[in-house]
């Protein structure tokens, strides 16, 4: 299970893992203070039936140390998942934990250790629900413990029909927006490489249809099905994880997503007319709407696109790009795809928030353009992670009139006020529909699926080696189709026998996307009564409606899974409108949450060995181990080879300076993996603890290093922040030339001007940072004159971006530069540019023209002809845009078989004139 992610909660015990030089010890786990570390192992075993996913992981614990031990973690789970069943098993000892009112668990916790009892507390986080603290209270030495931790959830139906199971693996740390609460929880992490554990993996599906293959963003033992029919299947993670990235399963099956329902019985123990005492059913309604209606596209709405450009966007993703270039190619390709008539603006966020326009404008070829030259300036370097605000603002615009909103959020999720966002958007869902994604391994998964959830919109998660344009176009056309409106649910039951919804109402429809419906059904009927459900809603102004029946005989072998999931979705509702209405009586979550025995942010699992007599001796010593975080990896630098210049250490000393702490003032560390020759690199250190401020500047205000390393100083209204850092200046070390930047001893200097009032912290370590990429490229000695020829990196992507640079974006990719010269009304120009692309010169292209065919049209056909016949495979990205020049197209009086025929001729291609929708 997520454990795999287990969090270092204190600071104090990985300090610059990555500057100390030290190398675990083959005796034996020791964190960076050389302690041991008390877990040693984490199991996951995942049950996939159909939709729904059962993870059951076992943490095995083992105190090498001489005295007893207390063992904190912080783990992420998904947004959605429902933790049912906690655990622990020390020596023949097996304790089963309850569920009780949190503030009860922590006392009586608190209470068992003070009295040398063993204790176990399991909690979800109050700021979001998607992080949990585990607490193993009381390890004597020598003792071995086994926690096993379960829960269910729902598999999310991907773009192309693949069900999405994720075990998260890395939690990176939460941003705290200024002037929120601050939590108790403090999430600190450690390079992938060095996490301390392992983890095995294993998973077995079954559905009723043949499960056709398993795809993972990780290194798999090859597909076993288990019977002819091929409806039950297992895989297993192959040994050696790295902790690099989320374990994410992508799970196909073959004729997928026909609407079932799945009735549950109830616990035979429980009282009839309970939760947990009746039958629960399970719909999952895919809509088919007709095509008539798919087939057209709206023109009007306002489409409002926010971008998050905190600091952690300049990451790369797996498939080579940052995360803030594969943004802005993807709004390139929105911009590219709205309609004429239509509304946009776009904002951005880091600790401040910024906007293109002060209000949605009329899409236009003139407002497209000024947006676009905007876009190719925007660099991630807004610093923290403040997504309220930019919303407010956002929501406190009037809609337009006959122009529904929409909204898209692009964010790599890591905030602490999950809850308070989510709340937000659900606010003034009434006014706007929410599509969200996820980027990056880490994201949080509770702010991305209930930001859509709440928003009657769409999410989408963008990891491993996805592109995020075909997700994101995918949701456009969410968008762009006719709004589902007056949604309502009507059940045809037996007499006797009435349906309560524990899910909340259905606010969203989309072609082709599950609707799951969870009720409790109370009454008597025989087993082989049949009931209906019946979903009606509004269509482009047309009433339709999509129906299910189903037998009320209860499944077999489902133990309470569809119970627990219909319990989550119930407790939070409730914890919403107990949030909303600002009313602290949890009595109704609390009570739900211990009858179903499933955790909400208002109870804890509780276990307390009482069979041990004799109280554990000795001061209790509490032990963190760290999780995975990929924040300590920034972009490494390339050369034409492609070849990485910067180690993945490197990387983590200059993600470990900005984000996870400060060297010691006066030390020198080893940072020679930052040279592009190992020759050169050799034994060179530099003195980077000068470019934090010092213990006396720090004195002058408790919170201003905090600030400076979260990207705060945003702004030249915090004084404080701006002095502190202006009274700390790179201090120079001992063996460097004072008169020159250059090497001497084996050792390097740079120094900073005194920053300007007003200059970002952010800004200011750029500066440094382009000093050194500068110094690297400049030949120290004959023996780097050579090698300084060969490194001519083509970026500097660890945020160099400096203020006032105009950059260029050039689009490498042929396809994007194509869509790069549409026009906003739909066509191409005839130049020199799509000349380029098309890899035909300008004469070539006119002499081939077709007569009385105006150069627009030409142009355009032979665009769409190059789409067609080049770049089929990417369709979905540019599908859109594409149906756009076929409208722009259509009135024109033009020979559209014969320009077809010339462009296939002037490109070697054979598409049809009815492929491109002429």
């Amino acid at each position: 299970m997520s454990i795999a992610l287990a969090v270092q909660l204190t600071v104090k015990v990985f300090k610059f893992p990555c500057c100390t030089g030290k190398k675990m010890n083959n005796s034996g786990l020791l964190t960076a203070k050389r302690n041991p570390v008390p877990l040693k192992s984490i199991e996951v075993e995942l049950q996939v039936r159909d939709h729904v996913a059962t993870v059951v992981s076992t943490l095995n614990y083992e105190n090498k140390e001489d005295k007893p031990v207390e063992a904190v973690f912080v783990f992420p789970l998904p947004g959605d998942a429902a933790v049912c069943h906690f655990s622990a098993k020390v020596g023949q000892t097996h304790i089963v934990a309850e569920v009780k009112e949190k503030q009860q668990a922590r006392e009586e916790y608190d209470d068992a250790l003070s009295s040398g009892q063993q204790a176990f507390l399991l909690e979800e986080s109050d700021q979001s629900p998607d992080i949990f603290s585990l607490s193993v209270g009381s390890l004597p030495p020598g003792e071995s413990a086994s926690i096993r931790l379960e829960y269910v959830t729902e598999l999310a139906v991907q773009a192309d029909d693949g069900l999405r199971f994720c075990l998260p693996a890395v939690l990176n740390p939460r941003y705290q927006p200024q002037g929120s609460e601050d939590v108790s929880v403090q999430v600190t992490s450690v390079p992938a490489s060095l996490v301390p554990y392992s983890l095995s993996f294993s998973a077995r599906v079954s559905s009723p249809r043949p499960v056709s293959k398993v795809e993972s963003s990780c290194s798999l033992e090859p597909l076993q099905h288990l019977n002819t029919d091929q409806t039950q299947a297992m895989v297993k993670l192959a040994a050696g994880h790295k902790f690099d990235r989320d374990v994410e399963l992508l799970i196909y099956y073959k004729d997928a997503h026909q609407p079932t329902a799945v009735v549950e019985a109830g616990q035979a123990s429980a009282k009839p007319g309970t939760l947990m005492g009746d039958p629960v059913v399970m719909l999952s309604l895919y809509p088919e709407f007709p095509k008539s209606v798919m087939s057209s596209l709206t023109s009007c709405g306002e489409f409002v696109f926010l971008m998050d450009r905190s600091g952690s966007m300049d990451y790369r993703m797996r498939n080579g790009q940052s995360r803030i270039d594969s943004a802005k190619d993807t709004l390139l390709l929105l911009l590219k795809s709205l309609p004429m008539g239509c509304y946009f603006n776009i904002y951005s966020f880091g600790y401040r928030f910024e906007q293109i326009f002060p209000k949605s404008v009329e899409y236009n070829q003139q407002t497209m353009q000024e947006a676009l030259k905007k876009v190719e300036m925007m660099f991630s370097d807004l610093g923290g992670t403040e997504i309220l605000r930019p919303l407010e603002d956002i929501y406190s615009k009037p809609c337009i009139i006959s122009h529904p909103r929409q909204l898209f959020v692009f964010t790599d999720g890591e905030v602490r006020n999950t809850k308070e966002v989510i709340d937000l958007v659900k606010k003034n869902a009434g006014s706007h529909r929410c599509f969200s994604f996820g980027i990056g391994e880490g994201v949080s998964s509770a702010l991305i699926n209930g930001m859509a959830k709440e928003g009657g919109g769409h999410a989408q998660f963008i990891t491993r080696t996805d592109r995020m344009q075909p997700k994101v176009m995918q949701s456009l056309k969410f968008a762009l189709h006719p709004f589902v409106a007056d949604i309502s649910v009507a059940w045809d039951l037996p007499k006797g026998v009435s349906a309560t919804l524990l899910s909340p109402p259905v606010s969203a429809l989309f072609q082709g996307q599950r609707s799951l419906i969870y009720a409790q059904l109370t009454g008597k009927s025989s087993k082989e009564a049949e009931g209906s459900v019946t979903v009606k809603y509004s269509l482009a102004g047309q009433p339709s409606q999509n129906q299910l029946h189903f037998n009320l005989k209860p499944a077999e072998d489902t133990g309470l899974t569809i119970h627990r999931l219909g319990a989550r979705a119930l407790i939070r509702s409730l914890e919403m409108e107990e949030r909303k209405i600002c009313n602290r009586d949890k009595t109704k979550v609390v009570q739900l949450s211990v009858q179903s025995g499933v955790s909400s942010s208002f109870t804890a699992f509780i276990a307390v060995n009482k069979t041990n007599s004799q109280a554990i001796q000795g001061p209790l010593v509490r032990r963190n181990v760290p999780t995975a975080s990929l924040n300590y990896h920034y972009a490494p630098l390339k050369s034409k080879g492609s070849a990485n210049l910067v180690s993945p250490r490197s990387q983590d000393i200059f993600a470990s300076l900005r984000s996870n702490g400060r060297p010691k003032p006066g030390k020198q560390y080893d940072y020679a993996a930052l040279m592009p020759d190992d020759r050169a690199r050799r034994g060179i250190q530099y003195d980077y603890a000068a470019l934090i401020p010092d213990d006396r500047a720090r004195s002058e205000s408790e919170n201003t290093y905090e600030q400076l390393r979260s990207g705060r100083c945003a702004t030249s209204s915090d004084e404080k922040c701006y002095s502190t850092l202006r009274s700390s200046e790179l201090k120079r070390s001992s063996l460097c030339d004072q008169s020159s930047h250059t090497l001497v001893s084996g050792s390097v200097c740079f120094t900073t001007a005194p920053s300007q009032k007003g200059k970002s912290a952010t800004g200011q370590f750029s500066q440094m940072k382009k000093k050194l990429f500068d110094w690297l490229k400049t030949p120290k000695t004959s023996l780097d004159t050579e090698n300084a020829a060969k490194f001519q990196p083509t970026e500097w992507d660890v945020h160099t971006k400096l203020a006032g640079a105009v950059p260029t974006q050039s689009y490498r990719d042929p396809l994007l530069q194509l869509v790069s010269l549409q026009e906003a009304s739909g066509c191409w120009l005839l130049n020199a540019a799509l000349a380029a692309i098309v890899e035909k010169n300008i004469e070539d292209m006119t002499r081939s023209k077709p007569a009385k065919v105006s150069e627009e049209v030409w142009a355009t056909v032979l665009a769409l002809v190059w789409l067609y016949g080049f770049k089929i495979s990417a369709k979905e990205e540019w599908d859109l845009l594409a149906l756009k020049a076929a409208l722009w197209l259509h009135p024109q009086d033009a020979p559209f078989a014969e320009c077809v025929e010339a462009g296939n001729s002037l490109l070697g291609c054979s598409v049809q004139k009815d492929d491109l929708g002429l």
